[in-house]
């Protein structure tokens, strides 16, 4: 008999697109010579509010990007959108990775670099400004930027935990 949450999943799973960030080709020196394998960085996202990275390692391109979409998908988080951009600023952290997003007006679009792009469009950000401050590393600048996307509340997260309607969150 098959659980009541089965279908949806299946649903989910179709809706999820997957992006690589970085590949890297990785070589062992052995006596018989050098044994090459890669190392692949993967998010992926439904495009509304939910994003995941993953890490995968093989001797093959294709099993390794395979390793790192389902390590993405195990690792997901939700945070809230706000007609198409984030809620507030925030920053984010992982290393010497260092991250700075803030929201943007409709028409901006996503003005981010290299790792940080992948994620926010994966996620369904559609108009934000962001900055790598720190390290350039694809591995750091991708955990920072889901730190600060997970940091994230919503105008109505904000009333609840304060304990006040949610018209005194945009007054205050």
């Amino acid at each position: 008999m098959a659980k009541k949450g089965r279908p949806q999943r299946v649903k989910a799973d179709s809706e999820i697109k997957e992006k690589l960030v970085s590949l890297n080709r990785v070589a062992k020196v052995t006596k018989g010579g050098r044994t090459f394998s890669f190392a692949a960085i993967a998010v992926v996202g439904d495009g509304n509010g939910r994003v995941g990275h993953g890490l995968g390692k093989a001797r093959d391109v294709s099993e390794s990007i395979a390793k790192a979409v389902d390590d993405a998908k195990k690792s997901m988080i939700s945070f809230p959108l706000y007609k198409g951009t984030i809620p507030h600023e925030q920053k984010g952290k992982f290393g010497a990775g260092k991250v700075l997003i803030k929201p943007a007006s409709e028409g901006t679009g996503v003005i981010a670099g290299g790792a940080m792009r992948a994620v926010l469009e994966i996620a369904g950000v559609h108009n934000v400004l962001a900055k790598s401050q720190g390290s350039s590393n694809p591995h750091n600048v991708v955990k920072a930027t889901i730190d600060a996307l997970s940091k994230l509340r919503s105008p109505l997260m904000v009333a609840k935990q304060r304990g006040i309607d949610l018209q005194k969150v945009f007054q205050g």
